[in-house]
């Protein structure tokens, strides 16, 4: 009997300090912060190479809140003959809400895409002085691994003015233009991925704006680095010899406000949006 009631004395002497430490654990934070890191063979925005074909460095940092909010900033080298005159960076601002109903997500917000340096002046289309940039809001849902997602322009399309088939600026708008993303992404287990997706832009006052681009690609997660290789393709117009109109997706390497380089310039330029393989591997932090 007495052992027992040493034991049982010991018992609860030992059982109080593990009611003390259970009261003092803090609950979880409802802040998240993160960020991201990448390196690729080529950008490729909606479909159209940004990089004249060549290598990006990217990254980016992203805020969110337990309550379904978010923040965040994405930056990636572009090459100026991609609409850019005198730059060569692009900075994106954006921010937001998701929301889940069972194995529906949604999503809205705002991003705003900034050139620092550049010149809309320099893109000879009519476009107004001063830092090319674009304003979208978005709307988007998930369900298991399908996705969907709406951009709509509200302001010039990247500085952008209207454009005839010769060419020549109209002076017309191209608020409004908008762009839809259908997209897929299935988990194979061992760190192996698959992901396809569609778009169309719908460029308003635009001679020959329009196109479908498309991804089909794989990756692979190997100890948080995930590595990815993905064909892309497009329909857009980027015909820079022998064209008969306006090809407005054939760039130059370089474009500048003084009129050096520029778009549609033969031999010293290439399809933007002509089919391609990318590479690129990721790491987040």
């Amino acid at each position: 009997m007495k052992k027992t009631l040493i034991a049982a004395a010991v018992s609860g002497i030992f059982s109080f300090p593990a009611l003390t430490f259970a009261a003092d654990v803090e609950p979880a934070s409802p802040h998240t912060l993160t960020g991201n890191l990448t390196l690729t063979t080529d950008y490729r925005f909606r479909g159209i190479s940004q990089t004249f074909e060549k290598p990006a460095i990217q990254g980016g940092i992203d805020y969110s809140h337990a309550s379904g909010f978010y923040l965040g900033n994405w930056n990636s080298n572009v090459n100026s003959g991609a609409g850019f005159p005198d730059g060569n960076l692009e900075m994106d601002f954006y921010g937001g809400y998701k929301t889940s109903l069972g194995d529906v997500g949604l999503d809205i917000g705002g991003i705003f895409y900034y050139y620092p340096g550049s010149e809309a002046r320099g893109l000879g289309l009519g476009a107004e002085s001063g830092a090319v940039s674009n304003k979208e809001i978005y709307i988007g849902a998930t369900w298991k691994f399908l996705s969907v997602k709406y951009y709509h322009s509200v302001d010039d399309y990247f500085s952008l003015r209207g454009v005839d088939s010769t060419g020549a600026a109209t002076g017309q708008d191209t608020k409004g233009s908008n762009y839809l993303d259908i997209g897929a992404s299935y988990d194979l287990g061992n760190g192996w991925g698959i992901n396809g997706h569609v778009g169309h832009l719908n460029f308003k006052n635009v001679h020959n704006g329009d196109y479908t681009d498309w991804k089909l690609g794989v990756t692979k997660d190997v100890n948080g680095w995930v590595f990815a290789a993905a064909y892309i393709g497009t329909d857009a117009k980027g015909q820079c010899t022998g064209a008969t109109s306006y090809q407005p997706y054939c760039f130059t390497n370089s474009n500048s406000d003084n009129g050096a380089g520029g778009i549609n310039f033969g031999t010293k330029a290439k399809d933007a949006g002509d089919d391609t393989v990318v590479i690129s591997v990721t790491k987040a932090f």
